[in-house]
């Protein structure tokens, strides 16, 4: 079994973890792969997080859940399954912490469940070219810092539906139900569950609302009326795209997706009570 270890080594205590765990899996005849971002004594070392994920069998992320999801697109492309060591304050995304690293002989036993996650994706056709990008969490389109309002129109299947005065608009999958979506007032999702969820950020109105859509509804949102307005979108908080109101930004359900590799069974409504208790 080939298992790639990708370490944050920004995240206090990340690379210890990964030493233990790397030494877990060795004791268990696993070939293992780090990238010369942060390699570990005893592995294989690739120039890239991605390459040592293309090489792998299974992809191991050590660190929070912004790890897991700066890495997933890649598992999901070469369709690897993850696992996430939570080194993270929350860590609703990854499966076990670091006094729990017994649990990676589960790994080669095949003493787990694979839960699949939706993902989105999302194209911006800007200029007669199209921008393509997919989520894990959600595409945020929101008016820069000091520009005004926005006024938002969505077209569900090519039907104008809804209309927005906000400071912006989230588009997410169950699995970011609980990241950016929850602090701005959005319903929280069962991850495995198959939907699309509009979340307006601040909106001007008294009826104002989130939508849940179903997983085949494809989604058109453009800002309006000027294009000189600023305003942006960000896929997962790791792109930063200029939107214009000759943009017009498309969503739907992926073709990919993330395959999470479950450990220990923890009842998701449980884990949520006691993550966010703490804030």
């Amino acid at each position: 079994m080939k298992v790639s270890l990708i370490v944050n080594k920004d995240k206090a205590r990340a690379v210890e973890a990964a030493e233990h765990a790397a030494k877990e899996l060795r004791s268990l005849g696993v070939e293992l792969f780090t990238c010369a971002d942060c390699p570990i004594e005893g592995t294989t070392v690739t120039d890239t997080a991605e390459e040592a994920i293309r090489a792998c069998d299974i992809a191991v992320t050590v660190g929070g859940d912004g790890t897991i999801i700066h890495h997933a697109k890649y598992a999901a492309l070469y369709d690897k399954p993850l696992l996430g060591i939570n080194l993270g304050r929350v860590g609703f995304v990854a499966n076990i912490e670091p006094d729990e690293l017994d649990e990676l002989k589960k790994l080669v036993s095949g003493d787990y469940r694979i839960q699949r996650r939706m993902l989105l994706d999302i194209t911006v056709d800007k200029d007669g070219e199209e921008r393509r990008f997919t989520a894990v969490n959600e595409a945020v389109l929101h008016r820069d810092s000091l520009s005004n309002m926005v006024d938002i129109s969505v077209e569900l299947n090519d039907e104008r539906i809804i209309s927005y005065r906000a400071d912006g608009m989230i588009l997410s999958t169950p699995t970011g139900s609980t990241a950016y979506s929850f602090s701005a007032g959005g319903p929280v999702i069962e991850p495995d569950m198959r939907c699309i969820l509009l979340t307006p950020v601040c909106p001007h109105a008294l009826s104002s609302r989130q939508v849940v859509f179903s997983e085949n509804s494809v989604l058109t949102a453009r800002v309006h009326p000027a294009s000189t307005l600023k305003c942006y979108m960000t896929v997962d908080g790791q792109n930063y795209i200029p939107i214009s109101s000759d943009d017009k930004i498309t969503v739907k359900r992926s073709p990919m997706e993330l395959q999470l590799i479950i450990l220990k069974e923890k009842n998701f409504y449980t884990l949520l009570s006691e993550k966010l208790k703490e804030f």
